[in-house]
């Protein structure tokens, strides 16, 4: 086989092996909505690797939210204010509009959302750029939404 024939036979394999990613779900759980191929789930909390409801515990952990803003300044200000739109949406009260959940999945599987869920399809009409994924850990997530709950509470 000469190597472009490698090369092609090795981007088709990868190419397949993406086909079979699921989340996590099982690739035969049916869809709740038929129109958007999502789950009852996927529709309220987005697609990602949160296939369970985060809760936010009581009071805000102020370690945890400082680590958060951390993280927030560092990758998600440049196109995101709490009070204003910019590139994006504002998300300084976002928790309200979204479940803490939902916020962790689009920040963890941008793409996806973009492509499936039609919320994040909805918020494409006005702000016309996908969110790139920043490279965030489940942890940072999960730190961001707590900055963003504390942000919130003091507003």
């Amino acid at each position: 086989m000469t190597r472009f024939g490698k090369v092609l036979l090795s981007a088709l394999v990868l190419l397949a092996l993406g086909a079979c990613d699921t989340n996590g779900e099982r690739p035969d759980a049916p869809a709740d909505d038929p129109d958007t191929g999502l789950t009852a789930f996927e529709e309220e909390h987005g697609i990602g690797p949160f296939t369970e409801e985060v809760t936010l515990d009581e009071p805000v952990d102020e370690e945890m939210a400082a680590m958060g803003q951390d993280a927030f300044e560092m990758n998600c200000e440049a196109c995101h204010m709490l009070d204003e739109s910019f590139v994006g949406p504002a998300v300084g009260d976002v928790l309200d509009r979204r479940s803490p959940t939902f916020v962790m999945n689009m920040i963890m599987n941008p793409s996806e959302m973009a492509d499936r869920h039609p919320v994040v399809q909805e918020m494409l009409r006005e702000y016309p750029v996908v969110m790139p994924y920043q490279n965030i850990t489940e942890e940072q997530a999960r730190a961001i939404v707590e900055y963003l709950r504390a942000t919130n509470d003091h507003q």
